[in-house]
């Protein structure tokens, strides 16, 4: 298993620790739903340095980044980040991603997936026929998101950036905690607030950074949270989970992410052709956030029926959501059962049990 900058840290301060996407991480510390209402009340931190990222530059930066992801990058001005996927040739997704511009037209940063890293590297490599210059950074990079109500007021007097005012989907540059060359972004994927801070992961910057949050949170309360209660906020607020919600698979439009899929960008892009189609015949099946009126918890892979107890799909993610008290998740059914209120029946050991159809964020 690999190691982030971190895994010692976590390791001494009592961690569950479990292999995921090839690294030993944190699970829980305090357990999940103690960690999950201390980020959706006050502040926490937590360690995504196992993610991938990309340094993509030069004067075909953006053609390759319009070409490979669904999204339109050409509206990016520097400081401004975007979320997009990168589509396969079947009209499946590849990744979903983020997409940093750091220079306008020049220099970009495409933040992927753990599980993803080499898979999308060589996706990305594979049409990069513009001598794009690609760095991978992952090795080199660390990152921590620090998400909560409370989370910029605990942070600010850590730099004299201005992280207070920071807009969704933008970031900053410069000193944090006495560490040069820090990004600083708010692209949160807890729906509570907050910041993430990548850092380039030398001379000590990682002991730097994670020793003065936790001194200067000491007083607020803040706590170290593991991926176990990332899993379970993301889910509060309908956020998609590669590997789970979706994959090699399902098309942007059925997962709902036909926002991010941008059909009249000036570029041409993977499958656009498969989009274009789908969106004009309809999508078969649609990606939707239940609730469930009878007791039991849903979980990934489980068969969706209608009342007839016909298989019209499959649960993607489910857990007994914290905040809300009530068993909640996420699954693709057919169309015709897309509907708010829809009546669902989950199996849970060959036992049909109710769900109804909701909006997100879940309530």
């Amino acid at each position: 298993m690999k190691s982030t900058p971190f895994t010692q840290k976590h390791i001494a301060l009592g961690a569950k620790m479990a292999e995921f996407a090839g690294y030993n991480m944190p699970i829980s510390y305090s357990g999940i739903n103690d960690e999950h209402a201390a980020v959706r009340k006050n502040a926490g931190v937590f360690d995504v340095s196992h993610m991938g990222e990309f340094i993509l530059k030069g004067e075909n930066a953006l053609d390759l980044i319009q070409r490979v992801t669904t999204n339109d990058a050409s509206k990016l001005t520097a400081g401004k980040a975007q979320y997009s996927s990168l589509p396969n040739e079947k009209g499946g997704l590849v990744d979903d991603l983020l997409v940093y511009c750091i220079e306008e037209n020049k220099v970009y940063m495409l933040v992927v997936n753990a599980s993803n890293i080499e898979k999308d590297w060589n996706w990305i490599s594979q049409h990069n026929n513009k001598n794009v210059e690609m760095h991978n950074v992952s090795d080199k990079t660390g990152l921590l998101a620090i998400q909560g109500p409370n989370a910029c007021k605990i942070l600010q007097p850590l730099t004299d950036l201005d992280i207070l005012n920071l807009k969704y989907y933008t970031f900053v540059k410069g000193k944090f905690a006495g560490v040069d060359n820090v990004l600083i972004s708010a692209t949160g994927y807890t729906g509570a607030g907050g910041v993430e801070i990548y850092f380039e992961d030398k001379d000590g910057n990682a002991e730097k950074i994670w020793n003065a949050i936790f001194e200067i949170g000491a007083a607020s309360g803040i706590k170290p949270i593991g991926l176990g209660a990332r899993d379970t906020l993301r889910l509060e607020m309908g956020f998609s989970l590669y590997g789970n919600d979706i994959d090699d698979t399902t098309s942007p439009l059925e997962a709902g992410l036909g926002w991010i899929t941008k059909l009249n960008k000036p570029s041409d892009f993977v499958a656009k052709d498969i989009f274009a189609k789908q969106k004009e015949e309809g999508a078969k099946r649609k990606l939707v956030g239940f609730e469930m009126i009878e007791r039991g918890i849903p979980r990934h892979h489980y068969q969706i029926k209608d009342a007839q107890g016909n298989v019209i799909g499959y649960v993607t993610s489910g857990t007994q959501a914290p905040s809300l008290n009530k068993a909640i998740g996420l699954g693709y059914v057919t169309v015709e059962n897309s509907a708010l209120d829809s009546e669902i029946f989950i199996d849970i050991r060959n036992n049909p049990v109710k769900a109804k159809v909701v909006k997100f964020p879940f309530a």
